[in-house]
């Protein structure tokens, strides 16, 4: 057996995707060094050994949804110019667009979660777990946990990707890497979402009929 500590582990390790960490420790048996070993086997901690390698060059890629309602804009970067032009790079840019579109994610990884919004979601977690009246000793752990919850809400690379939600981003970009050869990294992105940030106008649906009969 291994726990969500062990997986954790791994994928600090190997820079490897949640998923398939889990996947490695279950074919291991919860070993952490024959689960290094699995990855390896399997190609897929190769794409840790690029993280270092320099990604200048790239895409903007913009994505428009829903007739106009939303729009994406998205830098992901790769290291040369063929491959920022190929069919794979750019499909992997319209993936990522679509599901930011999707998604709404607010920040691209973890370290990105300004300090003063992740103490505010701890308080308010804290709080939670309090009022379910769990005891004080356990409500760091539980912290913990939801705080994960958290950061695959808000955070791009750990959200569920919206075609295959058993992969995260990090995945999905972990396994273009392994494909296309070339270190790969989302630099930055813009959601923008029609009316967003407006007061809607909430008008009487019964008299909004009624001046339509007029």
């Amino acid at each position: 057996m291994f726990t969500t500590e062990d997986i954790v582990k791994l994928r600090k390790r190997t820079n490897a995707g949640m998923m398939d960490c889990k996947n490695a420790l279950t074919e291991t048996d919860g070993d952490l060094d024959k689960a290094t070993e699995w990855l390896r086997e399997k190609g897929i901690a190769k794409a840790a050994k690029k993280a270092d390698r320099i990604a200048a060059e790239g895409l903007v890629y913009s994505y428009i949804h829903m007739g106009g309602k939303i729009g994406v804009l998205v830098e992901i970067n790769c290291e040369t110019d063929f491959v920022s032009r190929s069919d794979s790079f750019v499909a992997l840019c319209k993936d990522i667009a679509l599901h930011i579109a999707a998604s709404r994610p607010l920040y691209i990884n973890e370290s990105e979660v300004p300090t003063d919004v992740l103490n505010h979601e701890k308080e308010i977690l804290r709080a939670q777990a309090l009022n379910e009246g769990k005891p004080e000793a356990i409500v760091d752990k539980m912290i913990e946990g939801r705080v994960k919850k958290f950061y695959e809400e808000v955070c791009l690379l750990d959200q569920p990707f919206v075609k295959d939600p058993s992969k995260t981003i990090k995945d999905i970009v972990n396994d273009a890497i392994l494909t296309i050869g070339e270190k790969i990294s989302i630099r930055r992105f813009t959601r923008y979402e029609m009316g967003e940030g407006l007061e809607k106008r909430s008008d009487n649906f019964a008299e909004e009929v009624a001046a339509q009969m007029k």
